[in-house]
């Protein structure tokens, strides 16, 4: 069974191509670099002819707006009309959980648009939504840092390892289309405040970390439950401090 990867070379993607690779399937780490362009087209006729099931773990290089909707709505509509025409058995896409609570964020929003694409695409299909990884921590630590002091709300948080996000993705590859959603998350659950307060305090980072009820998440209003799943949820393994030693 052939599989392509579109990310293929990314955090996730690498991941979950060494996954399938040593399961043995046949798998196309599909990415720009070689050759493969979601946004363009290039390369997308010739990497899915043959292809049984299309995994699309791509992120847009800008968190603009109007770049990141352009960018997930091309895309993914290139990879429905290559997908229909390779005869595609299942697409799989990377997605985030709260997509569809968030609108003032623009990430979001665009992800949002990816899913109802391809929710309307008429291919079989299963959408992972993944709450935030451990890896961006610092990203979003560093986002909401000012004058070293870094604003973060307390409303609750559930990361998860990127390890883990790619053994899912791997093995939803490897299933029946669900034709609908699975979110995945970490497991613990958490004010964000206090998780990210526990990984800076882990890699000796002094900043000053400020509980604010009204911190924004990357420009989007955050309420108590906009970051984790709302109901059942496929957990990964991997809890913070256990992630924390293997990266020290």
């Amino acid at each position: 069974m052939k599989i392509v990867v579109i990310g293929g070379t990314g955090l996730i993607g690498a991941k979950a191509v060494a996954i399938l690779r040593a399961q043995a399937h046949d798998v196309l780490a599909a990415s720009s670099r070689g050759g493969v362009n979601a946004v363009t087209g290039e390369g997308l006729k010739e990497a899915l002819t043959g292809a049984h099931t299309v995994i699309d773990v791509t992120n847009a290089p800008s968190w603009a707006p109007d770049d990141v909707m352009a960018f997930f709505r091309t895309s993914t509509m290139n990879l429905i009309e290559a997908g229909h025409a390779a005869g595609v058995k299942h697409h799989v896409a990377l997605s985030i959980v709260g997509t569809d609570r968030m609108p003032d964020n623009g990430y979001f929003r665009a992800k949002d648009e990816q899913e109802k694409l391809i929710r309307e695409s008429g291919l079989p299909y299963t959408i992972v939504r993944a709450t935030q990884f451990f890896e961006f921590l610092q990203g979003i630590a560093d986002v909401c840092t000012s004058d070293d002091q870094t604003r973060l709300s307390p409303h609750r948080f559930q990361p998860i390892a990127a390890d883990d996000v790619a053994a899912i993705v791997a093995d939803i590859a490897l299933t029946a289309p669900l034709n609908g959603v699975l979110d995945i998350a970490g497991p613990e659950r958490a004010p964000m405040n206090e998780l990210i307060s526990r990984y800076l305090q882990a890699v000796s980072d002094t900043r000053d970390v400020v509980v604010d009820t009204n911190a924004t998440y990357f420009g989007g209003t955050l309420e108590e439950d906009s970051l984790v799943p709302l109901a059942d949820a496929r957990l990964g393994r991997t809890r913070l401090a256990d992630w924390l030693r293997r990266e020290a």
